[in-house]
């Protein structure tokens, strides 16, 4: 199997990963999706396909299960960028001016990858980000949107979406804000060069995976959020 192929699989695997909270059912889907998986982890290797198949092991030990979860999503997620660098290299998308579905196209991406936690940080969210995003968020994902500016039409859109849909979504807001990142189950982040709800609408942007300084900037918006001002 090529390396391009297998990224597909593994970013595949991630996309139809279980709720969290249901892994440690052993329902026959969750059977069927942990086999799969750990096949997967197989192919990109024994050491990571053999950590795989501990943490799998782990979710039916009570004791074990919560830090079990994270291993598995750490270890997927591990998988997912060790072969974007040997084929795709990080996410580095620059779109022109008017190219306003391929930069919604990779965001989309990046949001199904989620399977534990969504963390959107941008001063201009609004009702409009809320219907072309937050659909392509796999339920029991909590969401949460740190944002300044646009809380008056946010509010009513993000109110509604959670009432129909039963996605958890939280709002704060923290002071001044000027850039945008979407950081996923606090293991990987992207940092857009416009707000996501315009994104290359009227000028060209940029996507960018957070390498090495991402530790740092998750942290820097984890402290935001636990001191911003609640509105959801």
């Amino acid at each position: 199997m090529s390396p391009e192929h297998l990224l597909g699989e593994v970013e595949d695997v991630i996309r139809t990963m279980p709720p969290v909270h249901t892994l440690h059912h052993g329902s026959s889907e969750i059977l069927e999706w942990s086999g799969r998986a750990s096949a997967v982890m197989n192919e990109v290797g024994i050491g990571i396909g053999t950590s795989f198949h501990q943490a799998i092991d782990g979710l039916d030990r009570p004791p074990l299960a919560a830090g079990a979860v994270r291993d598995v999503q750490r270890i997927l997620h591990q998988a997912r960028y060790s072969l974007r660098m040997k084929t795709l290299g990080p996410v580095n998308l620059a779109v022109g001016a008017g190219a306003v579905f391929d930069y919604f196209d990779e965001v989309r991406k990046v949001i199904e990858t989620a399977s534990s936690d969504l963390l959107f940080v941008d001063p201009y969210l609004d009702a409009e980000f809320v219907s072309r995003y937050l659909p392509h968020v796999k339920l029991g994902v909590p969401v949460r949107l740190l944002t300044v500016k646009g809380i008056s039409t946010l509010m009513p859109a993000a109110t509604l979406f959670a009432q129909q849909t039963g996605l958890q979504i939280s709002v704060r807001s923290s002071g001044e804000m000027h850039d945008r990142f979407v950081i996923v189950d606090g293991t990987s982040g992207f940092q857009s060069g416009a707000s996501f709800n315009h994104g290359a609408k009227k000028a060209p942007t940029t996507l960018t995976q957070i390498t090495d300084a991402f530790a740092v900037v998750r942290q820097q918006y984890e402290d935001r959020w636990i001191a911003g001002s609640v509105h959801l």
